[in-house]
């Protein structure tokens, strides 16, 4: 039906196997899965597409048993506040965050620079963010499917630039997502101010400015990134671990060697020509799933693939 509608748009399907597969068979028609599901939401058309919201819809709703019918979401907001929604199971993440818009008074205009994100909140005060919702997912659904790992819906801001935040300082509703979202960033020790810099952001906030609050804290390093949880990758060498930052056209990796010594390397989206993400199975306790990201990368005119281990992948990819 996709091919149908959107002609070459859609990528080929990929072949059937009609013998008995052996394991390394499975794995690679897995993998062909992946790719083609990862080439076809790259295009907003085809994912915007009834034929594809409804093949999916019905897809999530199968697998986990969940029939449409009336249910409450609560979607929380930066500070830990939340919105209770009257909602359907079926509905997608682009319908929840239209009603979500219209319950804090914010313009549609301005749905384009927020999404939906899953997250968990630790016990030890830090915050991770699980994955980015896609528009055509039902959070509902999802959610479901993830009680064992206690997660919450959140809205946050989603643009990699952060001077975009001046488009959104004219709407009240806006500027306190922006607000709430920085003050939770600098809590979490995701920013990195100078003791000058942070004596001052805690004045703003005392005296609840927060246009000058976000003012100065876009001069600081990491706003507006996505901190993920400590991983592992494969540069400069195997097995080494890294805290990622994704945010403002780059991934910044600040990874810790065999040595024992700590490497800066910021790896610029423009840069970056391809990327796959493969399903690694459970880890060895079993507790949790491995994901893989690999992404080619032009790294001084010469193109190599850097590998990241991480559950977060959907934050970066």
């Amino acid at each position: 039906q996709l091919r149908h509608l959107f002609g070459s748009a859609v990528p080929a399907f990929p072949p059937k196997f009609y013998l008995a597969m052996t394991k390394s068979m499975a794995d690679e028609r897995r993998s062909q899965l992946e790719q083609y599901l990862q080439n076809v939401t790259l295009d907003s058309n085809i994912t915007n597409s009834d034929v594809f919201i409804g093949f999916f819809r019905k897809l999530q709703q199968d697998t986990f048993e969940i029939q449409t019918q009336r249910a409450f979401l609560d979607v929380y907001l930066a500070d830990g506040s939340n919105i209770r929604l009257d909602i359907q199971t079926s509905d997608t993440a682009q319908r929840i965050l239209e009603v979500t818009f219209c319950k804090m008074g914010l313009s549609r205009e301005l749905i384009k620079y927020f999404s939906l994100f899953f997250f968990q909140d630790h016990d030890d005060g830090a915050l991770s963010v699980v994955k980015k919702v896609a528009e055509f997912e039902l959070p509902y659904v999802s959610l479901q499917s993830m009680k064992e790992l206690h997660c919450k819906l959140g809205i946050r801001k989603w643009y990699m630039d952060p001077s975009l935040d001046t488009r959104l300082m004219d709407c009240r509703a806006s500027l306190n997502l922006l607000y709430m979202q920085a003050i939770q960033e600098v809590k979490r020790n995701w920013v990195k101010p100078t003791e000058g810099q942070m004596q001052e952001l805690e004045f703003l906030q005392k005296n609840a400015n927060k246009a000058k609050f976000l003012e100065l804290i876009r001069e600081m390093q990491f706003y507006g990134y996505v901190r993920l949880d400590p991983c592992i990758c494969d540069y400069p060498e195997e097995g080494c671990s890294a805290d990622i930052y994704v945010g403002n056209n780059e991934i910044n990796c600040c990874i810790k060697l065999p040595t024992n010594q700590t490497k800066e390397v910021s790896f610029k989206i423009n840069r970056l020509r391809s990327w796959q993400v493969t399903f690694l199975g459970a880890t060895k306790d079993g507790e949790e799933d491995t994901l893989e990201l690999r992404f080619e990368y032009n790294d001084s005119g010469t193109w190599q693939w850097i590998i990241l281990y991480t559950k977060q992948v959907s934050s970066l990819s």
